[in-house]
């Protein structure tokens, strides 16, 4: 049995303001999932961009304002968004504090295209 030290998992940078905790993944050897947090600043999230898989995006703390195919809603702590495979998202926080958001991917490996080339498009591969 494998036991996963989140608390002892690095915090990293993948924007400005924005910081992720990888939870599992290819990494740790997961198969079929890519759980991760990630720590926002206000006014600051994920830019759209779309995934292969469905991904389930929980908000753990704050107030986040969800893209989805053109829709927008505000979602507060204890809310989950599902999110098809291929469709367009994003998010940002639209509160005071830190955003915490929790988002699960049906992939070990994160993978996402986004309008702008200039994101890094794939993590945590082995």
């Amino acid at each position: 049995m494998d036991l996963l030290e989140h608390e002892t998992q690095p915090l990293e940078a993948w924007r400005d303001g924005v910081m992720t905790r990888m939870r599992v993944s290819a990494l740790v050897k997961a198969h079929q999932l890519c759980i991760f947090e990630q720590f926002c600043d206000p006014g600051l999230g994920a830019p759209l961009h779309i995934h292969a898989v469905e991904e389930v995006l929980e908000v753990m703390e704050g107030v986040a304002e969800v893209h989805l195919n053109g829709e927008s809603r505000i979602v507060q702590p204890n809310v989950s968004v599902l999110i098809p495979a291929g469709a367009k998202h994003g998010f940002k926080n639209v509160g005071t504090g830190i955003l915490k958001v929790r988002a699960t991917l049906a992939a070990p490996i994160f993978e996402a295209s986004y309008d702008d080339r200039a994101e890094l498009s794939r993590r945590y591969t082995p």
